[in-house]
C-alpha cells in the first residue's frame, strides 16, 4: 500500500479503479516497410483513422451539449490534411510503418505550434495530441473488440494524468467518472473550480502519480485532505469507507437547512448566491436551494469550437438561463485568457508568455468590439426575461468603464431603434480582482452599479502568484495581510457608495472564511452550489455584530499565521447570543 499527498478538490471522496493516460510514455514500434506492403500499410492507416471516427461519432450520442462540442473540435483535427494525409506520404516517400509515420507528424505540429499559421491548430495543442493518441490507440488494437481508454465508461473508475482542461473534465463528468488524480495543476485553477462545481473528487499537484500508479490499481481519493491510498488494505479501506459514509451523513444533516433562511443569530439577512457555467449548475441549483445566481460564467459557450456563437446562439442560451433561474442572476461577461484558451475568442490566437497578465477578459473584449457588442446585445435582449444584471471582469482603470458604459448606450440605442425589447435599468457591475481596482474601490463604486470580488485573481496579482502554477502556489493565501486589506476596502466602499458587494471567489466558499468575511461587513457571498448548505450553516451560527468587533485583530495580524489563529478561535465559539 502506498500513500501519496497533493492539493486537494472538494469535500468527497471516492474509491475505484485508476485508468492512467502517460503519453510520453506510450512506445509505437519503428520499423520499415518493404515496397510490395506499402499500399496495405496506407490501408492500415486510413482504417484506423475510419475506426477513430466512427468511434467519435458513435460516444458523441451520449454526451452533453459541452462535450459533444469537444467532440466535434475532435473530428474537425481527424479531417485535417496535416493528420489524415501527411502520414502517408511518409509511408510512401520513407517506407515507414504507420506509427512511425503519425508519430514524426505529430513532432513535427508539436514543433511548429508556436509559429503555424492555422491558429486553430495552434490553440488546440492539447486537443491534437488527443486525436493523434486515438489514432496510435486504434493502430496498436488493431481491432475494434477492444475498446480504448478514451471510449471506456468511466463509471468507477479514477482517471490519473498529467493535466486536464477544463472542457477534459466536462467530457470525463458526462462519462461518469468517479474522481481524478493529475500531477500538475492548483487547487484554484479553473479545471479545479469546475471540478468542485460538478462535485468531482480530485487531487491535483501530485508530482509522482503517473510514476506509482498503473492502470488497474484500486485507489482511495479524499478530496478533503489531497491524499490518495494505492491498492489499501483491507483495515485502510474500511476505514476509508467509513469516512465515505460520514461525509454521506453529514451531506444529509445540512440538507435539512434547505429551506430555511440565511440569517445570522443577531437577524441580518445574508445572501447566498450560486457560481454557474453549465447545465449541471442549474439543476445543482435547485437541489441546494438556491434562487439566485451571484456568478454566471460565460466561458464555455465560447470553448471547444472554431468560431464565436453569433448574437442568436447568445440570446436563445441567456434567456433559457434566465427563464429557468427563479431570482437575479448575474451574468459576466466573456473572461477568456490565463487557463482558460479556447478558439471561438481571440482573433490572432497567439499565445502569451504570461497570458494572465496580457490581452483577456474586457481588455480583450474592449480590443475586439466585434466579440463584445453581440454579447452585451444578446444579455440585454435576454434580461427581459427575469432579474438580469451585467458585470464586467478585470476592470483595473476608470477609462475601461467609460468605455464599457459608452459600449453598453451605444448597444441600447442600436437594440430601440430595432424595436427590440430589452430592461433599460439592467444594472452594470464590476469584478474587482485587479490590485488596482481594490485599492480605488472608492473611485469605482461611484461608476458602477455593485461589486463583486473575485478572489482567485485578486489574491494571485496582489502576490505575483501563479493560481495554477503548482511550484509556487504554496504562496497562494487569503489570510495575506495585503489581500484582507484589500478586500476590507472593497467591502467599505460599497457600503460608503450604497451598492451592493459581493464576493464570488473561492473563498466565499470556505466555510473557514465565513466569520471572518461577515466580520469584515460581506453580506453576499456566491459559490459553486454544493457549498451552500455549509455556508449556511456557518451563517446561522454567527452573531455579526460580535464578529465585527473581532476581526479588527485580524487585519492588525502581520502574517497570516497570527491571522488563522485568530480565525480559528472564530470558527471555534458556539455563539448563542
Amino acid at each position: 500500500m502506498l500513500s501519496l499527498i497533493g492539493a486537494g478538490i472538494g469535500l468527497r471522496a471516492a474509491i475505484g479503479k485508476a485508468i492512467v493516460f502517460d503519453h510520453e510514455q506510450q512506445k509505437s514500434p519503428k520499423y520499415r516497410i518493404d515496397n510490395k506492403n506499402i499500399q496495405s500499410e496506407i490501408k492500415r492507416f486510413q482504417s484506423a483513422l475510419d475506426r477513430t471516427q466512427r468511434k467519435l461519432q458513435h460516444n458523441q450520442k451520449n454526451l452533453s451539449d459541452n462535450a459533444q462540442a469537444l467532440i466535434d473540435v475532435h473530428l474537425l483535427i481527424l479531417k485535417d490534411p496535416m493528420i489524415s494525409q501527411q502520414p502517408i506520404q511518409s509511408i510512401k516517400n520513407y517506407s515507414y510503418n504507420a506509427e512511425w509515420a503519425l508519430e514524426i507528424q505529430a513532432e513535427k505540429l508539436a514543433a511548429r505550434f508556436s509559429n503555424i499559421k492555422d491558429s486553430y491548430l495552434r490553440s488546440k495543442k492539447n486537443d491534437v495530441q488527443q486525436v493523434f493518441d486515438r489514432i496510435l490507440n486504434e493502430l496498436r488494437t488493431e481491432t475494434d473488440a477492444r475498446p480504448t481508454n478514451e471510449e471506456k465508461n468511466f463509471l468507477n473508475c479514477i482517471v490519473v494524468t498529467n493535466d486536464l482542461m477544463p472542457a477534459d473534465v466536462v467530457t470525463l463528468h458526462d462519462r461518469g467518472v468517479t474522481a481524478f488524480v493529475t500531477r500538475l495543476g492548483g487547487p484554484i485553477s479553473h479545471t479545479s473550480i469546475l471540478a468542485r462545481s460538478l462535485g468531482i473528487p480530485a487531487v491535483v499537484g501530485l508530482h509522482h502519480a503517473i510514476k506509482y500508479i498503473k492502470t488497474g490499481d484500486f485507489l482511495a481519493v479524499d478530496g478533503h485532505t489531497g491524499t490518495v491510498l494505492v491498492n489499501p488494505d483491507h483495515v485502510l479501506l474500511v476505514k476509508f469507507q467509513q469516512r465515505q459514509s460520514k461525509q454521506l451523513q453529514r451531506e444529509k444533516e445540512l440538507a435539512t437547512l434547505r429551506d430555511l433562511p440565511s440569517i445570522t443569530r443577531d437577524g441580518y439577512l445574508v445572501d447566498l448566491h450560486a457560481n454557474i457555467e453549465l447545465r449541471e449548475d442549474i439543476d445543482a441549483l435547485e437541489r441546494f436551494g438556491g434562487d439566485n445566481v451571484g456568478l454566471y460564467r460565460t466561458e464555455f459557450l465560447f470553448m471547444n469550437r472554431e468560431e464565436p456563437p453569433d448574437e442568436k446562439e447568445q440570446y436563445e442560451t441567456y434567456k433559457k438561463v434566465i427563464k429557468s433561474i427563479g431570482g437575479q442572476i448575474t451574468i459576466r461577461t466573456l473572461d477568456l485568457g490565463a487557463d482558460k484558451q479556447v478558439d471561438g475568442g481571440r482573433a490572432d490566437g497567439a499565445t502569451k508568455v504570461n497570458p494572465a497578465l496580457g490581452l483577456r477578459a474586457i481588455r480583450l473584449c474592449l480590443s475586439e468590439p466585434n466579440l463584445f457588442k453581440p454579447q452585451l446585445r444578446a444579455i440585454l435582449r435576454a434580461s427581459v426575461y427575469g432579474h438580469c444584471r451585467i458585470m464586467i471582469p478585470m476592470l483595473s482603470s476608470l477609462s475601461e468603464i467609460q468605455q464599457i458604459l459608452d459600449i453598453v448606450q451605444e448597444v441600447k440605442r442600436d437594440l430601440t431603434r430595432a424595436g427590440l425589447k430589452f430592461d433599460t435599468n439592467v444594472p452594470i457591475g464590476g469584478m474587482i480582482e485587479v490590485p488596482a481596482a481594490a485599492i480605488s474601490a472608492d473611485l469605482f463604486a461611484k461608476q458602477l452599479d455593485f461589486l463583486s470580488i473575485g478572489t482567485n485573481d485578486l489574491i494571485q496579482y496582489t502576490l505575483a502568484v501563479d493560481r495554477i502554477d503548482d511550484e509556487v502556489n504554496y504562496l497562494y493565501d487569503p489570510l495575506h495581510p495585503s489581500v484582507l486589506r484589500l478586500i476590507h476596502n472593497v467591502i467599505r466602499a460599497g457600503h460608503d457608495a450604497g451598492i451592493p458587494v459581493s464576493m464570488c471567489g473561492e473563498m466565499a466558499g470556505d466555510s473557514n472564511y465565513t466569520r471572518l468575511l461577515l466580520g469584515l461587513g460581506l453580506l453576499e457571498f456566491s459559490m459553486a452550489p454544493p457549498h451552500l448548505f455549509e455556508i449556511k450553516e456557518r451563517v446561522r451560527t454567527s452573531h455579526r455584530a460580535t464578529l465585527m468587533s473581532q476581526v479588527w485583530e485580524i487585519l492588525d495580524c502581520s502574517n497570516p499565521t497570527q491571522a488563522r489563529m485568530i480565525i480559528d478561535k472564530l470558527n471555534a465559539q458556539t455563539i448563542e447570543k
